[in-house]
């Protein structure tokens, strides 16, 4: 089973996103969008940037001794709404909007079956 992505609003009204794994770990969750149609596009974003996406380690490896454990991470929370023209990280070109109505679509459809 793969992955799967939900759609929720958090504490300020915005909508967000979070990507699951399989056994349900929460493996990813989005910045604040203004309305379901910036999450459609987001979701559609994460997905063609995922699967070609690079890794850069910034991590100073070595530097580090590995007996050490590492600083927990501080979670971060970001308000700021990304605007429609926002371009994805990637280098892959964004899905056209019919595409994402055509999910949005599908999904739909699949939920109702």
């Amino acid at each position: 089973m793969a992955g799967m992505f939900e759609v929720f609003l958090d504490a300020d009204s915005l909508f967000r996103f979070r990507l699951k794994a399989p056994d349900g770990s929460v493996v990813a969750v989005s910045g604040a969008f203004a309305d379901k149609s910036a999450v459609a596009a987001g979701i559609a974003a994460t997905r063609e940037c995922a699967g070609t996406g690079l890794v850069t380690d910034l991590s100073a490896a070595g530097l580090r001794d590995q007996r050490t454990p590492a600083p927990a991470p501080v979670p971060a929370r970001s308000v700021a709404v990304p605007s429609a023209a926002a371009e994805p990280a990637c280098d892959v070109q964004r899905a056209p909007v019919s595409r994402v109505r055509a999910f949005a679509h599908f999904n739909a459809v699949r939920g109702t079956v």
